[in-house]
C-alpha cells in the first residue's frame, strides 16, 4: 500500500496552480471550484471531490498561522513546558511501551527505529493520543492551500488529503490540528500518503489508528536515512534525521533524552 501511495504522491510534485490564492474568505468559494479541476486532474475521486466541495473556509486556521512565534525556549525551559521532566515523560512512555511491548519490538525490527524514538513523537504530538487537534483537516488544509501565504506548499497537501478521503484514510470531517496535520503522530497529509503504513492490515492507512500511525512514523524515519542500530544522541547521522521530523534544536534534543531516559 504505501508504494502506491508514495507513487500517487510523486505525481503531486509539479502541480498547477491554476486555482487563485486569495487573503480572506471571500474567494474561498471560487478558488474551490477552480481547485477541483485541478485535483480531479491529479486522480482525486468523488469522495475526495465532495469533501472539497463541503469544505469550509477555516478562520481558526488562518488566526493559528498568523500567530505562529516558532521555538524560542532553551532546553530545559522547553522540556519543563512540554513534558514536566524527562522523568516525569519517560514514565508515561514506559507505560505506554509497556501495554504492548512485543508491537514496539516488531517496529524496531522491522524499520530499525528504537520505541523510545516513536514513544517520544507520539508522545510530544498529542499526548499520546490525547490531543489531535479540534479542526476539520480537509478545512484547515484547503484553507492554507487557498491562501496566498504558503499556497505553494499546501497545495499538493490538500490534493493528497483529498486522496486519502477516496482511499479511506481520512474522513470527510476528521479533525486534525490547525495546519491539517492528522493523527496520533501529526502528519501532514502528503507525508501521509507518502509514508503512510497499513500495519494492521486492514486495507487502508489510518493515522489515527495507533498501528498504522507508529509505523508510519517508524517508515517516515527509516526513509529519510535513520541507521538501525545506531545512537541518536546530539552529533549523530539519526539525531539529523530528527530533523526532517521537526526543525526545532530542542524538539529533536528532547525526543532524543527522553527516549534515553526511559
Amino acid at each position: 500500500m504505501r508504494f502506491v501511495l508514495a507513487a500517487a504522491f510523486a505525481a503531486l510534485a509539479s502541480p498547477s496552480l491554476a486555482a487563485p490564492c486569495g487573503n480572506d474568505s471571500s474567494g474561498f468559494a471560487a478558488w474551490k471550484q477552480a481547485f477541483a479541476a485541478e485535483a480531479a486532474a491529479a486522480g482525486v475521486g468523488q469522495a475526495g471531490l465532495s469533501a472539497l466541495a463541503n469544505a469550509q473556509y477555516s478562520q481558526s486556521t488562518i488566526n493559528a498561522d498568523r500567530n505562529q512565534t516558532g521555538v524560542r525556549y532553551e532546553l530545559n525551559e522547553f522540556i519543563r513546558i512540554r513534558l514536566g521532566s524527562l522523568d516525569s515523560f519517560a514514565g508515561q512512555m514506559r507505560r505506554q511501551y509497556n501495554q504492548n511491548a512485543n508491537f514496539y519490538a516488531s517496529l524496531e525490527s522491522a524499520y530499525g527505529v528504537p520505541a523510545g524514538i516513536l514513544l517520544a513523537i507520539h508522545g510530544m504530538e498529542t499526548g499520546f493520543g490525547r490531543t489531535m487537534g479540534n479542526t476539520p483537516v480537509v478545512d484547515s488544509i484547503t484553507t492554507v492551500a487557498y491562501d496566498c501565504r504558503r499556497s505553494g506548499f499546501f497545495t499538493p497537501h490538500a490534493i493528497a488529503a483529498l486522496m486519502l478521503v477516496d482511499q479511506g484514510g481520512l474522513g470527510a470531517n476528521q479533525r486534525g490540528a490547525a495546519h491539517g496535520e492528522m493523527g496520533h503522530t501529526q502528519f501532514l497529509p502528503g507525508n501521509a500518503l507518502r509514508y503512510g503504513v497499513d500495519a494492521d492490515g486492514n486495507g487502508r492507512v489510518d493515522l489515527y489508528s495507533v498501528t498504522d500511525s507508529l509505523a508510519s512514523t517508524a517508515n517516515f524515519l527509516r526513509q529519510k536515512g535513520w541507521q538501525p542500530g545506531q545512537g541518536y544522541q546530539e552529533g549523530s547521522a539519526n539525531f539529523r534525521v530528527l530533523n526532517e521530523w521537526n526543525a526545532a534544536t530542542v524538539y529533536q534534543q528532547a525526543i532524543a533524552l527522553s527516549a534515553a531516559r526511559m
